[in-house]
């Protein structure tokens, strides 16, 4: 076959594809309807994760998994928007990671709402503005994210998906000369990512914390001797030149990063339970608390103890483990927790990312 062949192919596989890819558009509406009389969640993130399983475990190649899982997540993001547009609240402005982490989730089918910090990501939901947020919770390199954690203590938001987003940081400027650069901008936690790049690259110069790497970079606009620690999309969204690329100290670095909203996903046979609990303040208290887990043959994933803010020295325990709270062995557990503990909330129950 010559390329007017093959052409000619190709036109005929894409007019099959747009027929079927409506055909699947047209169920989703379906599904909306009755989702709607039934008062269900439009987002079903259980059902999405299957979804996305079974199409990868079809591949046969010559497309790779990442660039079928992109094609197929901007179609379920059309097909989701179709049964219902929805809003997705993330720490802003545009370009930030959590813009990234959202569009990864949600796709480009989805209406996105900048806000200023993750108190108004939390805000923002519980004022319904917007359906759900998207919060960082931990980075691989440099730990939990504090404020995430601690509004849950204040609101009533359940975790209802979770995100691995990789992180790879870059020197934006307005200028094109490294040298030239007097002060640097950017959020604490990406600071410390790339602490040894900019120690070793940037020695002298001024690294001054902002609120998002997004909002560093939009602070670079027009000043060539500014520069700002942020991501490749944050300096198309604000025309900034990429000085370097890659500049954070660990190459695997990742942030978990959580969606957060008021439904409840079903099990999906592989997920993850997040809790919030405290013990009496006496000898062993944990050592009994974590014991359940333990007899259960529950695997934690994370544990990370924060204080109450009501008295000094005493503190809140915040758990991830895999299993989901319908499960029964999962339902015996938080049980025999809730015997010996002062108080427990479980902040919910959703797939487990990869």
């Amino acid at each position: 076959m010559d390329i007017s062949d093959l052409r000619k192919k190709i036109d005929e596989i894409d007019e099959e594809l747009v027929r079927l890819i409506n055909e699947r558009a047209k169920c989703a509406l379906e599904i909306g309807k009755i989702k709607g009389k039934n008062e269900k969640s439009i987002f079903a993130p259980e059902r999405e994760k299957q979804v996305m399983a079974a199409v990868l475990k079809r591949n046969r190649g010559p497309l790779s998994d990442a660039s079928l899982g992109a094609i197929y997540r901007e179609i379920i993001s059309a097909c989701r928007a179709l049964e219902k547009p929805i809003t997705v609240a993330y720490l802003g402005p545009a370009g930030s990671y959590s813009h990234i982490a959202s569009i990864l989730k949600f796709g480009e089918s989805t209406e996105f709402l900048p806000v200023n910090t993750i108190p108004d990501v939390f805000s923002a939901v519980e004022h319904n503005e917007a359906n759900y947020g998207v919060v960082p919770v931990e980075n691989s390199t440099e730990g939990v994210v504090s404020h995430t954690l601690d509004m849950f203590l204040l609101s009533d938001l359940r975790i209802c998906a979770e995100i691995y987003a990789p992180i790879s940081h870059n020197l934006l400027s307005a200028g094109t000369d490294i040298t030239q650069i007097k002060r640097v901008y950017s959020i604490a936690q990406a600071i410390a990512q790339c602490r040894n790049w900019l120690a070793t690259h940037l020695p002298g110069v001024e690294i001054l914390e902002v609120s998002s790497t997004a909002k560093a970079a939009k602070m670079c606009e027009g000043y060539p001797t500014s520069a700002a620690v942020a991501s490749s999309l944050a300096a198309k969204e604000y025309g900034l030149n990429v000085l370097a690329e890659g500049i954070e100290d660990n190459p695997h670095n990742k942030t978990r990063f959580l969606v957060i909203g008021y439904s409840k996903p079903e099990p999906s046979g592989n997920d993850k339970t997040s809790i919030v609990f405290s013990v009496p303040h006496k000898a062993g208290s944990l050592y009994h608390a974590l014991k359940v887990f333990d007899e259960a043959k529950i695997n934690l994933t994370m544990i990370e103890s924060r204080p109450t803010k009501q008295m000094p020295w005493e503190y809140v325990f915040f758990i991830d483990f895999q299993g989901h709270e319908e499960e029964e062995h999962v339902k015996e557990a938080l049980a025999k927790l809730k015997s010996i503990a002062l108080f427990v909330r479980v902040l919910g129950s959703y797939p487990e990312a990869e």
